[in-house]
């Protein structure tokens, strides 16, 4: 890449679809002249304004997830009707994705009124999104054809639109009515799903003439799926300089445990016709996973496995239990690397001994370790512990004097305020906590008679309230001090 400066990453919005702080997840990357949005559930015109969101090269959809999408649709209406705007919404995606997004879209882009307002008229999806695949195109895929009559037709097609015969690829219509491909996997002979079974860099389902999407300024961005895991068609997202690379892992369930059961294990068919009926058939209604007999491929697995080598990781992470993210306790069987990984869309509340990420936070990339972005400064990501509650931000240091602590219970840590109780779990360390304000940190407050407000010059100020009214002082920034103690400790 020309001059490359690194790349910066500010974080619009990392909380999950149900948080009541109601910043779902976007990301802004800027390389540097070149500015793209990863997701659009952070609210787009709140944080760019109209003069802002004209300068975005592309937006980025890993999945259909309100949370990742939810100003998909505002966002292609604005280019099309603000009068300043004389270009469509710039959307990279995969082709699936891209399907998603059209059919979501289509109540609130499809009609509108001409201009004189007479006529309700029919708009193309095309006519407001200007779409580009950063991901490979399927070697095959369902057609659907209207004939003379009005009836559908599903058909399994290659690239030159030629028919499959039903002993290598059949359609599943499940309870949902959404089409699935069942393909017969030509090395094993065995029946998969094979966008979840193949790798992109599959040649036996993705084409392989496949390169990835260059900007102009010389980096790359591709999109990856052998480690996304999610349930719904899902991407990740691969930014390369050349010295830095950059991965989104998207929503996913990330387990090296998981990963090896679901590419080793073959699963009996559980047809529920006879073995004549089932080869002959090229539409079957039921449940595809009946018929499904391997889930992942090797392949997929091996490049799972590696997809993250040499990045700096933006990973999403849950607590306990959330069958489409990664779980907190089970780290230790991922790929990730804690040095070199950010932990997002993660619960109003939550502690970890990862870095966590949080919305207006900015981090800058540089060669293979990062920073964060601190009033224009680069500053070294410091921390023994992250608490994130009630939307705000705290960094924690061990202190053997520290009147807090850390405990763990099922894996899970937690912050206490109040002296530790047996009870509450296993004693971890005591610890010190600020309060993060735009990268200033601040000693937490335990009262109720004071909070700290950030004054419009970026200082911030102590106020305190009694009977008497109320007054302010300004207390000064601890990060730099503590960043002294933090890198002499590590």
């Amino acid at each position: 890449m020309k001059n490359s400066s690194g790349i910066t990453v500010k974080v619009l919005g990392d909380y999950g679809p149900f948080s009541r702080i109601g910043k779902s997840i976007g990301y802004q990357v800027t390389i540097g002249g070149s500015c793209y949005l990863i997701d659009c559930g952070s609210p787009v015109f709140q944080k760019f304004g109209g003069h802002g969101l004209k300068t975005i090269k592309g937006l980025i959809i890993t999945h259909c997830h309100d949370d990742h999408k939810r100003w998909f649709s505002d966002f292609a209406l604005f280019n099309r009707y603000a009068p300043d705007v004389e270009h469509r919404l710039p959307l990279m995606t995969s082709e699936r994705v891209n399907q998603g997004l059209e059919e979501g879209s289509s109540p609130a882009l499809c009609m509108s009124l001409d201009i004189d307002c007479m006529r309700i008229i029919d708009i193309a999806y095309d006519e407001y999104v200007e779409f580009t695949s950063i991901a490979p195109k399927p070697n095959y895929r369902i057609e659907r054809k209207l004939d003379t009559s009005g009836t559908a037709t599903l058909t399994v097609v290659d690239q030159t639109g030629m028919p499959l015969p039903p002993d290598r690829a059949k359609i599943f219509i499940g309870t949902s009515g959404v089409p699935r491909l069942l393909f017969r996997d030509p090395p094993s002979g065995e029946w998969v799903e094979p966008e979840s079974f193949y790798p992109f860099s599959s040649p036996i389902f993705y084409d392989e003439k496949r390169t990835p999407f260059r900007d102009g300024e010389g980096f790359t961005i591709e999109a990856i799926n052998a480690p996304v895991w999610h349930g719904v068609p899902s991407i990740g997202v691969k930014f390369c300089t050349g010295e830095e690379t950059l991965i989104f892992s998207a929503d996913t369930n990330h387990d090296l445990e998981l990963w090896t059961e679901m590419y080793s294990r073959k699963i009996p068919q559980q047809r529920r016709i006879s073995d004549a009926e089932f080869e002959a058939a090229s539409v079957i209604f039921g449940d595809i996973n009946d018929y499904i007999e391997r889930i992942w491929s090797e392949e997929r697995y091996k490049d799972a496995v590696v997809a993250f080598k040499d990045a700096i990781v933006i990973h999403d992470i849950f607590l306990r239990k959330s069958v489409v993210h990664t779980d907190y306790r089970r780290l230790e069987h991922t790929t990730l690397e804690r040095a070199r990984t950010i932990l997002t869309h993660s619960p109003d509340k939550m502690t970890s001994e990862w870095l966590l990420s949080a919305a207006e936070k900015e981090f800058k990339l540089s060669g293979g370790t990062f920073c964060e972005v601190v009033g224009g400064s680069e500053v070294p990501v410091i921390g023994d512990y992250f608490h994130k509650e009630d939307g705000k931000y705290y960094v924690c240091f061990k202190n053997l004097n520290g009147r807090h602590s850390i405990y763990e219970r099922d894996a899970i840590l937690s912050l206490s305020t109040d002296p530790f109780r047996g009870d509450d779990g296993t004693f971890l360390s005591h610890i010190d906590i600020y309060e993060d304000i735009n990268g200033q940190y601040f000693p937490l407050i335990e009262d109720g008679t004071s909070h700290y407000s950030c004054r419009p010059d970026g200082r911030v100020e102590l106020l305190e309230y009694d009977h008497n009214g109320s007054r302010g002082r300004i207390v000064e920034d601890a990060r730099p001090r503590l960043t002294k103690e933090f890198l002499s400790r590590h």
